[in-house]
């Protein structure tokens, strides 16, 4: 995707599908796997997953529409049902990325931008789905942003969506309560754990994001530190000159600014 806007390709339809996963139409979907499967064990077994009860409170109700969320197979079955639209979008010459039932569609211009949307609009209609209303638009990624799988994309910059990043700062904030009692290296390895993994995803981020994140991780231990200490209060003052940065990097403490470096660095060999 970032070829394609760094090719021009600024215009992109952001769409979303209004509760995608509860509306697939079920005869069109096997009707699809049915151009593949021949196999008719396996079309049974599918027609009965997509038809198995559900329990609402004390109620049993059998499902017409829709696929269950959080199956091994919904992910691959919501491809079959959206890879007629990867096809007429391709033919029809448009930068589309998909993944499920996230999709944007990069063009070059405003009018090929609208042109798209009508295709996409009218295909969902004549598959039982619905764009969302609201969050169904059209950017000039030179100018506002959009945001794709976890990725807020901004101009030229990348950042985590605010929803992404929110989410590693709670649970870093469960890791590093002032109260915790375990040792700072079990406190460190604990983190580097969710840190590592946070940051493979989002190592294409702008650096600016490490740095103040690191700033903010090494602020939480200090102020477990600090209390510690006899202290009150989060970390602050002089607590930089008592626990340095280099001191959290000696106790193993992954720094993301370091690693985006490295990162960054070893793409251009």
């Amino acid at each position: 995707m970032e070829r394609s806007l760094d090719a021009g390709y600024v215009y992109v339809v952001d769409a979303d599908l209004k509760s995608y996963f509860d509306t697939i139409n079920h005869e069109k979907l096997l009707e699809r796997i049915r151009e593949k499967v021949s196999d008719s064990r396996i079309l049974k077994l599918i027609e009965m997953f997509l038809q198995q009860g559900v329990m609402d409170g004390l109620e049993l109700w059998t499902p017409e529409e829709g696929s269950p969320q959080g199956a091994v197979i919904s992910p691959l079955l919501a491809n079959i049902y959206l890879n007629p639209l990867d096809h007429l979008l391709a033919d029809a010459g448009f930068e589309m990325v998909r993944y499920a039932d996230d999709f944007v569609i990069l063009c070059r211009t405003r009018e090929d931008a609208d042109r798209a949307l009508e295709t996409v609009r009218q295909w969902v209609a004549s598959n039982d789905l619905t764009l969302h209303p609201t969050k169904t638009r059209i950017v000039d990624a030179r100018t506002e942003h959009f945001d794709f799988l976890g990725y807020r994309f901004r101009g030229t910059v990348r950042l985590p969506r605010p929803k992404s990043e929110d989410k590693l700062k709670d649970t870093v904030r469960a890791k590093t309560k002032r109260k915790n009692g375990d040792s700072l290296l079990f406190i460190i390895r604990q983190l580097n754990q969710t840190l590592r993994g946070w940051f493979t995803y989002f190592r294409h981020c702008n650096r600016v994001v490490f740095r103040d994140l690191d700033s903010w991780i090494r602020g939480r231990l200090r102020s477990i530190l600090r209390k510690r200490a006899g202290r009150r209060g989060r970390g602050r003052g002089t607590d930089h000159q008592r626990w340095p940065n280099r001191f959290f990097e000696e106790q193993g403490l992954l720094e993301l600014k370091a690693a985006q470096i490295s990162f960054s660095q070893s793409c251009l060999r």
